[in-house]
């Protein structure tokens, strides 16, 4: 019976040496628990089927994508791991995440009370899609308890009927005929708890070997039964071999694991003389491949050391460049891009070591909280500058909305330019209130200048009908001809003057008809009268009137300043002439030199009090 139990159970016995006996366990127990494990959830066993991509070193939207393809499968069990991966993978970033935007709120708000909260939709569909996987999951586990709570009884039922069968007394050909139906039954009785799973099968096989030692009443048939398992597990351990060779050492492990359970579950005993020999040579070749696959293990742990050795490299990078003093903001974009460079390294660096992994987490944590705490109180400075911008900018909108409804062009429209060259001055304001303080201030100056540029090009085909009009009548004013009359003559050139008047203003780029106009009444006034003071009076009459009708006052205070500034120089003048005449005390009367100084004297007089006259007659107006 015992000899039986090893054919069937995998329990090796021989001659090897206890360390190769307990390698040979070893390798035996993996694939017992890893079929345990399968027979009780099948759909376990398809999540191979599924590639296991590196998660850790993808950005939380990618995750979330990755997640909502795995979950859109019905077999549950089978992307378990990929789930738990990507939920560690994208819990450990999305903490992280939220670490520094709390970090950035707390330094933002340093006295508040309120309670920091962010709601990010990127959580919101991971959180939806994890929960819907534990949903099905658990509906899984709920259907799945109670198929194996049935099929675990359907089992021992059978274990029962078998040990019925164990009776000498009854009919061989009958009872073999029974025995060969249960074992069809028993095959398709279905997964059973696995926890269960290992007793069970145990008690089901102890009683096959009971049935067959009553089986020596028919060798024959017995003989034959033993001589098609030992075939059949012959092909076993050949197909075992093979897989020895194979280049996927892991996909070559699952099918020695299915061909234990092949062995274990499907096939019966073989003849005593053949056990230990056929069971030793299928244990020899599970120990090859147990040890192939410890040596992938071996290869993954030992990258894993590698990727550690990296993240701590880059860990001490951070370190150090937390350290760094920057004190301009092109320089910190450079140290935050630099941060962002290595962050991302982190993450594609892959597994380390389980047992140092919320260690190295931390650690990289922790580093980057230092840089953040130094670029924030960089940052503090920047926002209490950029705060006060937002100030001035603030003041300039309220300013523009002033003057936005303006009917006042004139006077409003160089303070609009002005405060648009002020608002170029002003620096960066905080970003969120950036575009809205920005579209105020342009709506503003949009409307303004929109309603201006209507009036000028309202304006405009009155300004051009203005200047045909003056280029017409400029004829006009040069055929004129004296009658002879002073008061006449001088009458009718003011009426000219007034006609002139009466057309308007002309385009800005055809003023030069006013300075023709002017020309000619320059000639006119010349020929009027034979005084020069008089005739430049009428000239600067004329030039008064058309600056009055302007209705320009700064025009007028131009040349008000213009005025004072000649009679000022002109006195200047007369003194230093006067002043001269001075060391000239004891010459002679009729010397030359003194004679053109006195001249000169009596015209700067004369062009004194021409000048006076036009200060005194711009200040009547």
């Amino acid at each position: 019976m015992q000899e039986e139990q090893h054919d069937n159970l995998l329990q090796a016995d021989g001659n090897e040496s206890k360390e190769s006996q307990t390698i040979v366990s070893e390798a035996i127990e993996t694939i017992e628990n890893l079929n345990a494990e399968v027979s009780e959830d099948g759909t376990i066993e398809e999540s191979h089927d599924i590639p296991m991509q590196n998660y850790e070193a993808m950005e939380m939207d990618k995750l979330v994508i990755a997640l909502e393809e795995v979950v859109a499968t019905d077999k549950v069990m089978a992307v378990s791991k990929h789930v738990e991966e990507i939920k560690s993978a994208f819990l450990s970033k999305y903490n992280h995440f939220i670490e520094e935007k709390k970090e950035e709120f707390l330094h933002d708000n340093p006295n508040t009370e309120e309670e920091f909260e962010y709601h990010s939709p990127l959580k919101s569909k991971f959180d939806s899609l994890y929960n819907n996987y534990k949903t099905k999951k658990n509906a899984h586990f709920k259907s799945l308890e109670s198929n194996l709570k049935t099929n675990l009884q359907t089992r021992l039922n059978l274990i029962e009927e078998l040990k019925s069968l164990i009776n000498p007394n009854e009919n061989i050909v009958d009872s073999l005929k029974q025995f060969n139906d249960l074992r069809e039954r028993w095959k398709n009785a279905g997964p059973i708890p696995k926890d269960k799973y290992n007793h069970v099968w145990n008690n089901y096989h102890f009683h096959v070997e009971n049935f067959y030692d009553i089986l020596h009443l028919d060798r024959e048939a017995r003989d034959q039964d033993f001589k098609h398992n030992l075939e059949k597990k012959t092909k076993i351990i050949e197909r075992a071999q093979s897989l020895l060779q194979e280049a996927d050492v892991m996909k070559a492990f699952r099918e020695l694991q299915l061909l234990h359970k092949v062995w274990k579950e499907e096939i019966g005993p073989v003849s005593k003389d053949k056990r230990e020999e056929i069971w030793n040579a299928f244990s020899e070749v599970t120990k090859q491949m147990h040890d192939k696959r410890e040596m992938i293990f071996a290869e993954l742990r030992g990258r894993e050391v590698e990727n550690l050795a990296k993240k701590k490299e880059i860990i001490a990078a951070i370190e150090q460049i937390a350290t760094e003093k920057v004190e301009i903001h092109s320089g910190w974009q450079g140290q935050i891009n630099k941060i962002e460079a290595l962050r991302k390294a982190f993450f594609e660096a892959g597994k380390v070591p389980t047992e140092v992994n919320e260690k190295t987490w931390a650690e990289f944590k922790t580093a980057v909280r230092n840089f953040n705490v130094h670029k924030n109180a960089f940052y503090k400075d920047i926002k209490k500058d950029q705060q006060s911008n937002l100030d001035k900018k603030n003041a300039l909108v309220a300013r523009a909305k002033e003057l936005m409804e303006s009917e006042d062009f004139a006077t409003t429209t160089p303070i609009m330019k002005k405060i648009q060259e002020e608002w170029k001055q002003i620096g960066h304001v905080p970003r969120k209130f950036s575009d809205s303080v920005w579209a105020e201030f342009k709506g503003a100056c949009n409307h303004y200048f929109d309603r201006l540029h209507a009036v000028k090009n309202e304006n405009e085909a009155v300004e051009i009908e203005a200047f045909e009009k003056k280029k017409e009548y400029l004829e006009t004013v040069r055929a004129f001809e004296f009658s002879g009359n002073h008061k006449t003559d001088l009458d009718a050139i003011k009426a000219h003057i007034e006609t002139w008047k009466s057309f308007g203003k002309v385009p800005f780029a055809r003023r030069h008809i006013d300075g023709k106009f002017n020309k000619v009444l320059d000639g006119l006034f010349e020929n009027l009268t034979s005084s020069k003071k008089e005739a430049e009076m009428m000239r600067f009459n004329s030039r008064l009137e058309q600056l009055s009708g302007e209705n320009d006052a700064r025009k007028l205070d131009n040349e008000k300043v213009f005025l004072q500034r000649k009679v000022e120089e002109v006195q200047n003048e007369i003194f230093q002439l006067e002043n001269n005449i001075q060391f000239f005390a004891n010459a002679k009367k009729d010397n030359p030199l003194v004679a053109e100084v006195k001249k000169s004297i009596e015209r700067h007089k004369e062009e004194l009090a021409t000048w006076k006259a036009k200060l005194k007659q711009i200040r009547n107006m």
